[in-house]
C-alpha cells in the first residue's frame, strides 16, 4: 500500500512512527480524525471533512494546530503525489501527546498528521449484513458528536461478530433498540419506493455523505423520510443501502437470510451522487 504522511512540516512516504509509549493518545485514546476520498480525479466535500475534524478535535478537549482551510490545502498537495485518477483515502487527525493531572488531555500538546494512502473504491456490487447484538452509545456516555478513534473498538466488536456469522457489515441499534447505522456508515432502507433513514438522535454521526445525499434528493424533489426505524423494518425493506465516505453509496444484497435486489431507488441516488461529485471537479 502506497502512502504519504505529512508530519512536523514534511511529507514522508510509508507508515512512519508518530507517537511514543507515554502519549496520551496511545494510552487514553485522545484521537480525532476524519476521512475523505479522492477518486476519478475528484475529491467531493473535502472541505467539509476538514471542518468536521476541527469540531471533533475541540469536542475531545484539544486545540487544533491547523485550520480547516490549511488542512484542505495540505490534502490537495498530498493528492498530487499520486496518479491523477488514483483512488485515495485522506485521513487527517489530531491527538493529545501530553496530559494534565495524568488523565486529562493537555490541549497545548495537540499534534497533527495527515496520511493519504491508496484504497480502491468498492465496486458497487453490494455487501451482506446482519443485526448486531452490540449497540451504539448515546451522547451521555460517549463523545458521539465527534469522529473519534475511541468509538471504533465497539464497531470492531460488531464487525468481528458479523464476519464470524458470514456477513460483511452489521447493523447496530441505539440504546433504545432502534436502528442507528451500520458499523462503518449510515443506513437507508427503501419501502414502496420511499427512501428512509434514521433521524439523528445523538447515537451516530450525521455523516457528510448522508447530508449530501439528502440535499441532492431535496434539490431533485425526491421524497424521503428521516424517522425512527424499527429493527423489524429491515426484514420488510425492498432495498437497503449505505452512505458513507469510504464507498459513498453502496447497496446491500443480503440482510440476514433475505436476498435483496440492487433496486431503482439506490441506483438513482448513486447516480445523483456521482453526477454531483464530477460536476464539482
Amino acid at each position: 500500500m502506497t502512502s504519504q504522511t505529512f508530519f512536523e512540516d514534511n511529507w514522508v512516504e510509508g507508515n512512519i512512527p508518530l507517537v511514543g509509549s507515554g502519549s496520551h493518545a496511545i494510552w487514553l485514546g485522545s484521537i480525532a480524525f476524519d476521512g475523505a476520498r479522492a477518486f476519478e480525479g475528484v475529491n467531493p466535500d473535502l472541505d467539509r471533512h476538514c471542518q468536521r475534524l476541527i469540531k471533533s478535535t475541540e469536542v475531545l478537549g484539544m486545540e487544533p494546530t491547523f485550520s480547516a482551510e490549511e488542512i484542505q490545502e495540505l490534502a490537495l498537495d498530498g493528492i498530487k503525489k499520486f496518479g491523477p485518477r488514483s483512488e485515495l483515502y485522506i485521513r487527517p487527525m489530531f491527538w493529545a501527546d501530553g496530559a494534565i493531572n495524568l488523565l486529562t488531555p493537555d490541549p497545548k500538546s495537540t499534534k497533527f498528521a495527515l496520511t493519504i494512502f491508496e484504497a480502491p473504491m468498492p465496486d458497487g456490487t453490494g455487501f451482506s449484513c446482519c443485526l448486531s447484538q452490540f449497540r451504539r452509545p448515546g451522547l451521555e456516555s460517549s463523545p458521539t458528536d465527534a469522529k473519534a478513534a475511541c468509538h471504533y473498538p465497539n464497531s470492531s466488536r460488531a464487525l468481528i461478530e458479523s464476519q464470524s456469522r458470514g456477513y460483511q457489515n452489521p447493523v447496530m441499534l441505539d440504546g433504545l433498540g432502534h436502528v442507528a447505522e451500520f458499523a462503518t456508515s449510515n443506513i437507508w432502507i427503501v419501502k414502496d419506493g420511499i427512501a428512509i433513514t434514521p433521524s439523528p438522535n445523538g447515537s451516530f454521526l450525521n455523516g457528510i455523505t448522508r447530508q449530501r445525499i439528502i440535499r441532492l434528493m431535496t434539490n431533485e424533489g425526491l421524497y424521503f423520510e428521516e424517522r425512527t426505524i424499527k429493527p423489524e423494518e429491515l426484514l420488510e425493506a425492498d432495498e437497503i443501502f449505505n452512505t458513507g465516505n469510504y464507498g459513498k453509496v453502496q447497496p446491500v444484497i443480503r440482510y440476514e437470510d433475505k436476498t435483496l435486489d440492487v433496486g431503482p431507488v439506490y441506483r438513482r441516488i448513486r447516480e445523483l451522487y456521482w453526477d454531483y461529485a464530477h460536476k464539482i471537479k
